[in-house]
């Protein structure tokens, strides 16, 4: 497993831009929502630990990890932000569910990036079990929130220099 010896929470600040002058869009699905405001609560702090303003976060919640894209390009089109975090979390089941939406979702967020100027950070969870899922969402494998937020902060400063 790829993050079996990574802690994904671990980051260098100072080779992370000040984020003081951004707005960050969070776009949080509550499906699943034991992990998704875990990895919420890693993507704010680490975003106010590297200088952003509370202010500057704008936090919508959508039913479930499918409504990410709809959330995060209407959050783009409305709240004047430099990059969106979009959070959610799929476990497998026993049927086909699993594979269509984060199908679904990857390639909707991939066409986001595409086809708007705004970074869109792809923090959705895909794992097998609960337990994966925890592990990755402030367990022992630190959070994933928290490594999409440092990467929303390098794309934002990307967006501005570029």
């Amino acid at each position: 497993m790829a993050t079996a010896n990574k802690n994904l929470s671990n980051y260098d600040k100072n080779t992370i831009p000040n984020a003081k002058d951004f707005r960050f869009g969070i776009v949080v699905s509550e499906w699943n929502d034991k992990v998704t405001e875990g990895l919420y609560s890693g993507a704010e702090a680490a975003l106010l630990d590297c200088g952003a303003l509370e202010s500057n976060l704008v936090r919508w919640n959508v039913p479930g990890s499918f409504e990410l894209i709809y959330g995060a390009k209407k959050m783009i089109e409305t709240q004047n932000v430099d990059v969106v975090i979009v959070i959610g979390c799929v476990i497998k089941g026993e049927t086909m569910h699993f594979e269509f939406v984060c199908e679904g979702v990857t390639q909707g967020i991939k066409d986001l990036n595409v086809q708007t100027d705004v970074p869109v950070i792809f923090c959705l969870l895909t794992d097998n079990n609960e337990q994966q899922s925890i592990d990755r969402s402030g367990g022992v494998h630190g959070n994933k929130g928290t490594e999409a937020a440092i990467a929303a902060i390098k794309m934002a400063d990307l967006r501005k220099k570029a």
